[in-house]
């Protein structure tokens, strides 16, 4: 069982900027594409962000340009920059990956961010 530690959160004012970091144990985390997921107040969990082994990146509409995903395989951790951050960003965010979420893993604790205007 792969277990999952965010870290990196804050409160920051809109236009700042944030670096999450989240440190997985176990030795299959070379071989998962990863993500970053976020949960805002009375909403569902949205995937924000994924990378794959090989350093592909997807990123949501709404975070495109602004957030970048990386990993270090060797560390066992993958990092979300954040830039030009906006309320609508205030959430809990999770890291995890979607193939460990499709056998019902659970999720890390996550990190809280929280954006004012």
């Amino acid at each position: 069982q792969v277990q999952l530690v965010e870290s990196g959160g804050g409160l920051v004012q809109a236009g700042g900027s944030l670096r999450l970091s989240c440190t997985a144990s176990g030795t299959i985390f070379g071989s998962l594409v990863m993500g970053w997921y976020r949960q805002a107040p009375g909403k569902q969990r949205e995937l924000v962000a994924s990378v794959t082994p090989g350093q592909y990146r997807t990123y949501a509409d709404s975070v495109t340009g602004r957030f970048a995903i990386s990993r270090d395989n060797a560390k066992n951790t993958i990092y979300l920059q954040m830039n030009d951050l906006k309320p609508e960003d205030t959430a809990i965010y999770y890291c995890n990956a979607p193939s460990l979420i499709a056998t019902g893993s659970s999720w890390g604790q996550g990190t809280l961010v929280s954006v004012s205007s």
